[in-house]
């Protein structure tokens, strides 16, 4: 099985730790597949600083192909956080550098590569939305990380994204089990194939169009001290993805619910392991001077 994410790679700096880490959500999820055992690589704009350079560094490290990759001359992006009790609080960002500012657009080589893969996965933070129709025209199937911002809610960016996308992934840990489950529904209604909901401790959904599955997530209680809850959200897409895939999900077929079943219990299981791992996939390194402060765009919500 083969896994391509396309997209996002960002640095995840911890002010509270000193350490810059490598992550970004489309990188997260093929470092997390290359994990779980299937043939990973990623696919992007990485800048032409010392920062692009580490990213590329720990990626290829990680196990995941990057030879597609193609850098740009400009800044990296850079977002910066703490943990607070084993959560990760975001900061701010300095809007995500040329590999926001200029993501890939895919030429018939580039497409050609993509091809080979059994699935690839983008999200709302690469720019990748024109590409998708594209990706959809392919026998490669489609994953799209929604986050969970209100923006990537309304219905003018869900029509622009869901009947491209064989899964749409959607956090839900700040809405009820009655919201979540209408808004996979109408992610589905609006052209996805699947539609999974991660809430955090309560678990997830998924969602085929027919029926609505839950599944709970593994209890931290007990456990050793959790490090931090980076990247779990792809941690349990990679998880998801690679027990369909491994069970013979293609293009145009909706997986039993028994495979559903089994889909969300892995989930489950990649994220609780990711809650041992210093941020995204570890591989971190000092932090060298300090950004410039008006770099930096306040937040005040989590990815």
């Amino acid at each position: 099985m083969r896994v391509l994410g396309f997209g996002d790679n960002i640095v995840d700096r911890f002010v509270d730790r000193g350490i810059d880490y490598p992550g970004g959500n489309s990188v997260n999820v093929a470092v997390y597949a290359a994990r779980l055992g299937l043939d990973a690589a990623y696919l992007g704009v990485f800048g032409d600083d010392d920062l692009g350079r580490f990213l590329r560094a720990a990626i290829t490290a990680a196990g995941v192909a990057t030879r597609h990759c193609v850098v740009r001359e400009g800044e990296s992006g850079v977002s910066t956080l703490r943990v607070d009790a084993g959560d990760r609080v975001f900061l701010g960002w300095n809007g995500g550098g040329v590999t926001v500012r200029e993501p890939l657009a895919l030429d018939a080589a580039l497409l050609d590569h993509v091809a080979s893969f059994d699935l690839v996965h983008s999200s709302v933070y690469s720019g990748s939305e024109p590409e998708l129709p594209k990706l959809a025209a392919l026998d490669t199937l489609v994953s799209y990380d929604l986050s969970s911002e209100d923006e990537f809610r309304t219905p003018a960016y869900l029509d622009r994204v869901c009947p491209h996308a064989d899964l749409v992934l959607l956090s839900c840990s700040h809405l009820d089990e009655t919201a979540t489950r209408d808004l996979l529904a109408d992610a589905v209604r609006r052209g996805a194939g699947l539609a999974l909901a991660t809430r955090g401790a309560d678990g997830a959904l998924a969602h085929d169009g027919r029926t609505t599955l839950s599944g709970g997530a593994r209890p931290l209680a007990g456990a050793a001290e959790i490090v931090d809850t980076m990247g779990c959200g792809d941690a349990f897409l990679a998880g998801f993805v690679a027990a369909l895939l491994r069970a013979g999900w293609r293009k145009g077929h909706t997986p039993d619910r028994p495979t559903l079943r089994r889909a969300l219990r892995d989930g489950a299981d990649a994220a609780y392991d990711q809650c041992f791992t210093e941020a995204a996939f570890g591989r971190g390194r000092s932090i060298g001077r300090p950004p410039v402060s008006s770099m930096w765009t306040p937040v005040d919500h989590q990815k």
